[in-house]
């Protein structure tokens, strides 16, 4: 079994446990606490903290998400964290509703029952578990597969069905020339019936409730997944606010779930549908907005006036998040009112 050694986060007072061979950030999901996360792999800064007291070995990162002068100062990533012993951690950022809301991370067997071509490079994934998934519209979950050759493929995929669908779940993802994940679903390689492990849930861009404002909606590509849950999941909680729905593609080509999303502004008028293309041709007839979404973003909501209010979620790939961030800054909005989930299409676990 090892060593077990205790871990205390300040300044919010937490404790738990952390076996010798275990990351801290893999013991706190174990055990229901929701630390800042986002790779999980030492690629991103969002579990760096201060190590206020104990020892800890790093396993291999990147030193863009902590450099040299950060570890010498005293800083380390809770996701390639192993301890030496009892640990006192500084939270650098840290979220009281997250902490309160924490979900245990547990493994789950399922199968695939089913997928979709919905554009030439959006696929949907319907797995069904053995048993229910609790999480948070806007999660996401680790999918390992075994391919017909007995290849092993884990990939991060957020749920596109509300949290009200426990077992059932759906998933949006686009296919990339080298996504393995994506390519054995076309090919055969991974087909209806196949078997899977699901590990989760993760993820910090998540619905928050009882807010005030608007709530603004940002997808491209297969962001659609997590903002189809948050967006359904907000309709069915009855709460009154202004949704702003905006998603980013190339061409009309590119867009789908289009029934199913006039289906919910008809029936709800407070909820706008801005598709926004960038790549539409002129003679195309098309009317809606043009350019990058992260522009329409901007031009929407200064022209509504309601700059910097209400809550924003953004899910897409990195140049969408990268051109979003200063947008929304230009726009007024608390930092602690916007949420992001960043598709990277990393050969790891962050590939959603």
């Amino acid at each position: 079994m090892g060593e077990v050694y205790n871990v205390r986060l300040e300044p919010v007072g937490v404790e738990f446990e952390v076996n010798e061979n275990e990351t801290v950030l893999d013991a706190a999901f174990r055990q229901g606490i929701s630390l800042p996360h986002g790779c999980k792999e030492g690629q991103c800064s969002a579990c760096k903290c201060v190590l206020i007291d104990g020892e800890v070995e790093m396993l291999k990162y990147s030193t863009f998400a902590l450099n040299e002068s950060d570890r010498d100062g005293g800083q380390i990533l809770m996701c390639r964290a192993l301890p030496y012993d009892n640990l006192t951690i500084d939270l650098l950022n840290y979220d009281e509703e997250v902490l309160s809301k924490s979900i245990p991370v547990k493994e789950f067997a399922g199968r695939i029952t089913d997928f979709q071509k919905l554009t030439h490079d959006i696929r949907g994934v319907q797995i069904e578990l053995d048993a229910p998934l609790k999480f948070w519209a806007g999660q996401y979950v680790d999918i390992t597969v075994t391919t017909e050759e007995g290849e092993t493929i884990t990939r991060s995929f957020s749920m596109a069905n509300p949290p009200s669908e426990t077992q059932k779940l759906s998933f949006i993802i686009k296919k990339y020339p080298d996504g393995k994940f994506s390519n054995e679903l076309d090919s055969g390689g991974i087909r209806a019936g196949a078997s899977v492990r699901v590990n989760g849930p993760f993820g910090m861009c998540f619905r928050r409730e009882d807010r005030q404002g608007p709530v603004i909606l940002v997808g491209a590509g297969s962001g659609m997944s997590p903002v189809w849950s948050i967006l359904q999941d907000h309709v069915a909680s009855g709460e009154q606010r202004d949704v702003l729905f905006f998603y980013g593609a190339r061409s009309e080509s590119d867009l789908f779930l289009l029934d199913e999303i006039a289906a919910i502004t008809d029936a709800h008028p407070e909820i706008t549908f801005i598709p926004v293309l960038s790549h539409a041709p002129e003679d195309s007839g098309w009317t809606g907005e043009r350019g990058f979404v992260h522009e329409a973003v901007s031009r929407r909501l200064k022209a509504l006036g309601i700059a910097g209010q209400g809550d924003v979620y953004a899910c897409g790939p990195p140049p969408m998040i990268d051109a979003l961030q200063p947008t929304l800054f230009m726009l007024d909005f608390d930092s602690e009112r916007i949420f992001f989930d960043r598709f990277t299409t990393t050969s790891g676990s962050s590939g959603h």
